[in-house]
């Protein structure tokens, strides 16, 4: 690395938010709302607010399957968070997740309401809910825990780590590529290895495992994130690849990924969700 790519941190650090890159509008070493603002409430007992990035499809997809099961009680309303113009620091949504971040869930079908977010967590609510996709026996749900978790551990790594330094970052600098480069691939490597095994994450049944992991990882070596399908050589990882293909052929799938979508296609958009008449 040359001299012009070093770096000393001061004594004390100190945001620079000119510095930030893409991002630099939105991102803050603080909490909190910036303004007020109330959140839209529907019909339905399940308000979500979210976008449709990675994070929030596993959560629309999830309330699809669930609809696809026939379960009425899982419709919900979807209102779009629009991340970039920084409507996570709206009151009203800083009231349901202070972390600022989508998704985030009010269930209002229960008294008082409760609050839901994480992604992850707001699976494990919906699946308990409706006792759907979570599997029964104690092996099985271990193995559907750990790949849970397993999946939110990770996903940081391709998403703030190399989607940020490959395809956000100013500028271009080969040791973070690298870096997060040679994680995700191992990444991939554990899924690769592990799905040559089973048809999905805990065996032969799809649950919430799959459901967090496909929107990461199954767009990911679809070609779908940071443009990056050539550098990554995703196509050498055949077995995912099965299973990614397999998951994008389920219904709610394709309903999912497009509920709170605001870009790309407009007949693959769908802004705000409130029943099915919404995908056309």
């Amino acid at each position: 690395m040359s001299d012009s790519n070093s770096y000393t941190p001061p004594a004390v650090w100190k945001w620079d938010n000119q510095n930030a890159g893409k991002f630099s509008n939105i991102n803050r070493p603080i909490s909190g709302a910036t303004h007020d603002k109330a959140l839209p409430v529907g019909e339905h007992g399940l308000q979500l607010h979210s976008l449709a990035t990675p994070n929030g499809v596993k959560v629309t997809v999830m309330l699809e399957e669930l609809l696809e099961l026939g379960i009425s009680a899982a419709e919900y309303d979807a209102y779009t968070i629009n991340i970039g113009d920084g409507a996570q620091f709206a009151s009203g949504f800083v009231e349901i997740n202070p972390n600022s971040k989508i998704p985030a869930l009010l269930d209002r079908g229960v008294n008082p309401p409760i609050r839901v977010f994480e992604s992850a967590a707001i699976l494990l609510y919906l699946a308990e809910k409706f006792d759907a996709y979570y599997p029964k026996d104690a092996a099985t749900r271990a193995a559907c825990q750990s790949w849970l978790m397993w999946q939110q551990g990770s996903a940081p790594f391709l998403g703030g780590g190399f989607g940020h330094f490959y395809a956000y970052a100013p500028e271009k600098y080969q040791y973070p590529i690298d870096r997060y480069a040679m994680e995700v691939k191992r990444q991939l490597d554990v899924l690769d290895k592990h799905l040559s095994n089973c048809d999905y994450l805990c065996g032969d049944g799809y649950t919430i495992a799959d459901i967090a992991t496909y929107p990461w990882y199954g767009a990911l070596v679809q070609g779908h994130l940071y443009d990056a399908a050539e550098f990554l050589d995703v196509s050498s990882y055949t077995n995912v690849l099965r299973w990614a293909n397999q998951i994008a052929e389920r219904p709610a799938v394709k309903r999912g990924i497009r509920v709170n979508r605001v870009w790309g296609p407009e007949d693959k958009q769908v802004m705000e969700r409130h029943s099915s008449a919404d995908f056309k």
